[in-house]
């Protein structure tokens, strides 16, 4: 029993990033105006919120339509900017190979300036550039413009956390992150980075609700599962966690972190075959894992 237990000990399931999704989905959308006729040209832009470097860039065609395919999993953020307009932004979701479609209408720029939203829009997109060239300083000072002349833009405050956490400003980025999720209750990027950002405090039980959210939001998003999963593991609840593993594999099977925690749990239920399998599926996706190596250990034990 003792080496059973030193051996699990090794096993500690620690909260970790989440793999990157394969299978990829496709865009079709199309941008109007406010009297639903079709913008040409208009330059749309599409940034993941877990990567800057995972953007994709486009045009309109003569009937305000665009497509974007081969692209992964997950949710992004959105930029129409068209010369006449105030940009316009949206959070879209692209599925596990999925086919998503959907309209966005932009506002006229003078309509925007009598609300006052230019000017914010403006440092906005200016903080957009400044986080895809990597400059996440000079990117918050821009979100945080944006947002002084219009607190109320929830993209606005994600952005700044995004900002704020690529700096390792923990605190300011959760603050950010929290008032996202404030301003967007339905917002899955809000929710889960303010998941993470507790979890990454060990606050998992205040992540727990937003990691909840998340997973309600998108539950075909393998994620969002996952971070779920490892969440309830930290509260110490396997038992609810091995399901939201499965499910997490059920959606992408070469999900590797999530047979290795199903592994572990199963361990602990005295399940050995079952847990021997999980591992050696874990060993054969990633064998250069970081646990790797834990991974072997128990599997040399399952088969004494």
């Amino acid at each position: 029993m003792n080496k059973k237990a030193a051996l699990i000990a090794l096993a500690v399931l620690l909260t970790a990033a989440s793999a990157w999704p394969q299978y990829q989905g496709r865009i079709t959308g199309r941008v109007l105006d406010p009297a639903g006729n079709p913008v040409a040209q208009a330059e749309v832009t599409m940034v993941s919120p877990r990567a800057s470097t995972l953007r994709y860039e486009l045009k309109t065609d003569k009937d305000g339509r665009f497509v974007q395919i081969g692209i992964d999993p997950g949710y992004f953020i959105l930029t129409v900017k068209k010369s006449g307009f105030a940009p316009g932004t949206k959070e879209i979701h692209v599925g596990v190979a999925g086919v998503e479609g959907f309209e966005i209408t932009l506002m006229s720029a003078s309509a925007a300036a009598e609300k006052g939203y230019s000017a914010a829009d403006k440092a906005f997109l200016a903080g957009n550039k400044l986080y895809a060239g990597q400059k996440f300083a000079e990117a918050a000072a821009a979100y945080n413009e944006a947002i002084g002349i219009d607190p109320s833009n929830w993209a606005y405050q994600l952005n700044l956390g995004l900002a704020r956490k690529k700096l390792g400003q923990t605190d300011e980025a959760l603050a950010a992150f929290r008032k996202a999720v404030e301003l967007s209750p339905e917002s899955y990027s809000a929710n889960k980075e303010t998941g993470e950002a507790l979890a990454r405090a060990d606050q998992f039980a205040e992540a727990r609700p937003f990691y909840e959210k998340a997973a309600g939001l998108s539950p075909e998003d393998p994620d969002a599962q996952y971070n779920l999963g490892v969440c309830l593991v930290n509260l110490g609840e396997p038992e609810g966690a091995l399901p939201l593993f499965g499910k997490t594999v059920e959606l992408k099977p070469d999900y590797a972190d999530a047979y290795y925690q199903m592994g572990t749990i199963l361990i602990g239920q005295n399940k050995a075959p079952e847990a021997k399998a999980n591992l050696e599926k874990f060993l054969a996706l990633a064998p250069d894992h970081e646990k790797a190596a834990i991974a072997k250990q128990l599997l040399e034990f399952l088969k004494k």
